[in-house]
């Protein structure tokens, strides 16, 4: 198979690293990147894979920011923030053809609406992933913590469509990532969001790894609050809810005590966040539902002012 993977960040430089060191010879594995001098970079310097086993890997992933120097893919792992979506579909549109697997690893849920709404002819595939991937600088990432990743499609599809996700599935079995396909992938989805939810905008307010929200009352009970409204909203919205979200959401942290969340990787770098996907939806969810979600609403607020803090100053 030819897999591209989209977007030299955290979690695209993982799965790129991790296929890779696998693909073996009958698979080809390419990272895209827009920025034509960060690209270059990579392919003068080559890649830094940090495994959870401390292992320093030096790879010569290729990496390539015109796609259509390229051609179709088999498939594409999309693995740039829900607000960037939109544009790397456009980017990447050389790349595609109607077999062309697209498999979408943004957090949050504002993504799903998107896809529906633009004109795309491949087999969309939704996933998510728990693995834990810290980037330390370009090129460079450090496998912070095994996790499991789910992929699914959100309606019936041709059954050659499913072989083909089940072949890529095996594939990243193969690189070591835990991975299957679910039947019911909205609530795979879900159950990532309360975590989400929970965890991201109070890590990244407060400037702490995600072990610290549990060792301070006060944010324990944040954490639990923000959870309780996004539960709320999801039985409203008629999702299945596989485990309690507050019980999952704190086994998370406990067991990614020292990672540093998305969220918090991005305020530190000054980008822009994903809190309109992630707490965001909440609130808008509760808003057609007429469901109060005010300690949601507060840390989108104190996220957005940060936001703009960073806009100010660089004015």
């Amino acid at each position: 198979m030819k897999i591209a993977v989209i977007g030299p960040g955290a979690l695209g430089c993982l799965i790129a690293a991790k296929l890779f060191l696998t693909a073996g010879k009958d698979n080809t594995i390419v990272l895209i990147d827009h920025s034509p001098d960060r690209a270059a970079m990579l392919n003068d310097q080559g890649l830094i894979f940090e495994s959870d086993k401390k292992k320093q890997h030096h790879l010569t992933i290729p990496v390539c920011s015109k796609p259509a120097d390229m051609g179709p893919v088999d498939v594409i792992f999309f693995c740039v923030k829900s607000h960037d979506l939109e544009e790397s579909l456009r980017f990447a549109s050389p790349l595609l053809s109607p077999t062309t697997l697209l498999i979408f690893l943004q957090n949050g849920i504002a993504h799903l609406k998107f896809v529906k709404k633009v004109d795309i002819t491949s087999p969309a595939v939704f996933a998510t992933s728990s693995e834990g991937a810290t980037l330390l600088s370009p090129g460079h990432t450090k496998h912070a913590g095994k996790g499991s990743t789910f992929l699914g499609f959100l309606s019936q599809q041709q059954q050659t469509d499913q072989k083909r996700l089940q072949q890529v599935t095996r594939t990243l079995q193969q690189a070591g990532l835990a991975s299957s396909v679910s039947t019911d992938i909205l609530s795979r989805l879900w159950a990532k969001l309360f975590v989400n939810v929970g965890i991201n905008a109070l890590t990244a307010i407060n400037n702490l790894p995600n072990g610290q929200l549990l060792t301070s009352p006060s944010l324990k009970k944040s954490m639990t609050q923000l959870v309780r409204e996004a539960e709320q909203v999801a039985i409203a919205s008629g999702i299945k809810i596989l485990d309690d979200p507050v019980a999952a959401t704190h086994s998370t942290c406990h067991h990614t005590a020292d990672n540093i969340s998305s969220m918090l990787q991005d305020i530190r770098k000054h980008r822009n966040t994903e809190i309109d996907a992630i707490n965001g939806a909440i609130s808008g969810l509760g808003r057609k539902h007429n469901i109060a979600t005010p300690n949601n609403d507060a840390v989108i607020a104190q996220i957005k002012h940060i936001e703009k803090s960073f806009h100010e100053h660089s004015a």
